[in-house]
């Protein structure tokens, strides 16, 4: 018998930590090798995580709610047979496997792991210092976690409900009678203001945005492709296609293809910026946005320039299906060199995307409209799309972007059938 660590994967490029969204199992449990042991969460990918041996789990070291760096023990299985240094993830920062949990000032000391009370007192530091933040004494709060542990949703939710007035430290002396205490603004009239809990998911991708948006200076460019002809054949062909294929044949395959062709002239749009100089990478990777209910996900198509139409039509089908299902393995949303969004999908006619970092640019395609346009001196009515396109203006300037997605809307207004690369 033999104890293993359970380690915090590193769910996508450049990505440092992960949120512990909720346990599946519970200490004590038998777990099968390859069974969904625990959600986790990162601005990339909300993913539920495989256990890599079969065994009893012995100990929850993180409790939901709580973000660690990659390479964090988060657990512990009990197994017969443990492989030397194997885990879910390589070891990014390792942590000591046995740090002591920090008790509460003037408490009594620490009893191990227990169900019931004794387990409320020890707190992670994410959870500590959220209550600092609010002033609040976590012996108030009772906790949903493992063990009855209070969570970071517990705090949130405690303070939502304005319930840390009465546990708050004893308020100041009143004021003299020539200035007397002025009585705060009410939060809100009645049920017209309501506070909603910030998911981990939805935190991750914040947190994500707001970092590239202070790493890369952003520009952005519009331009407007005629895609009549593509309309035409879609129109035409969808139904065979989905009787053939068993899925929808939608637009992006087709702009996705032309894309990583594209990449291909303009290799500066499939770089990322480094201190040493800028990467230039000879592969393509194409990351396709896909929204779902919980936020935003960038799986990733793997080798795209190197598949047939038909290949990677199948292939977004089924990246776009598990996303949707929360079903994406970890190396679904690791490597992206660039990333293309269906914003037309809402019906958006122009936006302006923020970089997936490190990748040096996003295209987005918007709503297909039929518009009049001056062709030969006569109105025609004809499909509109518009394609914009947010790039790092450390590594482009408007020269090299513009030559780019030009590059795709000549390809795209050109289109015929001739030009699928099966």
């Amino acid at each position: 018998m033999g104890v293993a660590p359970i380690k915090m994967p590193q769910l996508g490029e450049s990505v440092t930590e992960g949120t512990v969204d909720r346990w599946l199992k519970k200490e004590g449990d038998f777990v099968k090798r390859d069974e969904p042991l625990v959600e986790v969460v990162t601005d990339k990918v909300n993913a539920e995580i495989p256990s890599p041996f079969e065994g009893t789990l012995v100990k929850i070291s993180v409790t939901e709610g709580t973000t660690v760096n990659v390479g964090a023990e988060i657990a512990q299985i009990e197994t017969e047979a443990v492989a030397a240094g194997a885990a879910a993830a390589p070891p990014a920062a390792e942590a000591p496997a046995e740090a002591p949990a920090e008790a509460p000032k003037a408490a009594a000391p620490v009893a191990p792991a227990a169900a019931g009370d004794g387990a409320r007192t020890r707190f992670s530091p994410a959870v500590r210092r959220l209550a600092e933040e609010h002033g609040l004494d976590l012996s108030t709060i009772t906790g949903s976690g493992e063990g009855g542990r209070v969570t970071r949703d517990d705090v949130l939710a405690f303070v939502e409900r304005g319930q840390h007035a009465a546990a708050a430290a004893p308020a100041p002396a009143p004021a003299p009678p020539a200035a007397p205490p002025q009585p705060s603004p009410p939060r809100g009239e009645g049920d017209q203001e309501e506070l909603v809990r910030i998911s981990a998911v939805r935190r991750q991708i914040a947190e994500h945005m707001v970092r590239s948006k202070a790493t890369s200076p952003h520009a952005w460019t519009l331009v407007e492709v005629d895609v009549s002809e593509l309309v035409k054949y879609r129109e035409a062909e969808k139904d065979g296609f989905r009787e053939r294929h068993g899925f929808s044949l939608t637009y992006l395959p087709f702009v996705a293809q032309i894309l990583c062709e594209a990449l291909k002239e303009f290799p500066y749009l499939n770089s990322s910026w480094t201190d040493e100089g800028i990467l230039l990478k000879k592969y393509v990777h194409l990351g396709i946005a896909v929204a779902y209910p919980d936020g935003l996900i960038v799986p990733v198509v793997h080798n795209a320039d190197r598949l047939g139409f038909t290949e990677l039509a199948r292939a977004m089908n089924d990246l776009a299906t598990r996303a949707r299902g929360k079903q994406l393995k970890p190396e679904d949303v690791q490597g992206g060199t660039f990333t293309l969004n269906n914003t037309g999908a809402n019906g958006s006619f122009a936006s302006g995307p923020i970089i997936n970092q490190p990748q040096a640019a996003i295209l987005t395609t918007e709503t297909i409209e039929r518009r009049p346009r001056v062709i030969n001196e006569a109105i025609a009515i004809r499909s509109i799309m518009n394609m914009c396109m947010s790039f790092d203006h450390r590594i482009l300037d408007g020269q090299t972007a513009g030559g780019f997605i030009n590059w795709i809307k000549a390809r795209l207004e050109g289109w015929t059938p001739a030009s699928l690369r099966l």
